[in-house]
């Protein structure tokens, strides 16, 4: 059976700021770099063939520190097109890393003329209502942002062309992102509502397993 596994980044700079990150480029933070031996503790015992991430320094950061803790290194290629895919690229890994492959698709939410405020002074700059509405509504986006639909018509177009041809091949696959790219992962696997997503939460270093068979049905969920 080919195992998925989505891991949530670890907490960023801006996490602990209260701050809405999305496309933004705040490191971890040291309460997150805390977090990495537990998370590579859960993780070390697993093999993953192929990894997935994106461009945003958090999920990188996340990928190399726990990699720190692991026997291979991970080996990094593009697939956004430009110069970095075309002259970053070496398809030629060797066993001793993992590769991961790299696309802002993977990116989290962008959050359009939120990113950045202070989630407290964003309640008092446009009421706490509104905020809401913005924040747990699945349709309703910020302004110049995107809403949770967009983000899984994002996402899930992605993971169809690059991850799930992985899982079906046998593989075993290591997503690490944010959070509303993972919740839209586990939305189309598992066929949620649109009016249930506010139930699905993955916390800072959050993990989520998946085993499926040949026929890419869930056999399991950890």
């Amino acid at each position: 059976m080919a195992k998925l596994y989505l891991q949530r980044h670890l907490k960023s700079q801006w996490n602990v700021e209260d701050r809405f990150a999305g496309w933004t480029g705040a490191p971890l933070s040291k309460e997150g770099l805390e977090m990495v031996n537990s998370v590579a503790e859960r993780l070390s015992k697993e093999n993953f063939d192929i990894g997935f991430t994106s461009p945003l320094p958090r999920n990188m950061q996340t990928v190399i520190e726990l990699y720190k803790n692991f026997s291979k290194y991970p080996f990094f290629s593009y697939l956004d097109g430009g110069k970095m895919q075309e002259w970053g690229n070496f398809d030629k890994v060797t066993e001793n890393c993992t590769q991961f492959f790299v696309s802002e698709k993977l990116n989290e939410r962008y959050y359009g003329q939120l990113q950045g405020l202070n989630k407290a002074e964003t309640k008092n700059k446009y009421g706490q209502e509104k905020v809401l509405l913005w924040r747990t509504s699945y349709d309703v986006a910020p302004p110049e942002g995107e809403s949770g639909s967009d983000v899984y018509n994002r996402v899930v177009p992605f993971y169809k062309d690059f991850i799930e041809k992985e899982l079906i091949s046998g593989k075993n696959v290591l997503v690490v992102s944010s959070h509303h790219p993972l919740r839209a992962i586990i939305k189309y696997i598992e066929n949620i509502p649109d009016q249930d997503m506010i139930k699905v939460e993955i916390p800072f270093a959050g993990l989520v397993i998946y085993e499926f068979d040949e026929n890419m049905n869930v056999m399991n969920k950890n």
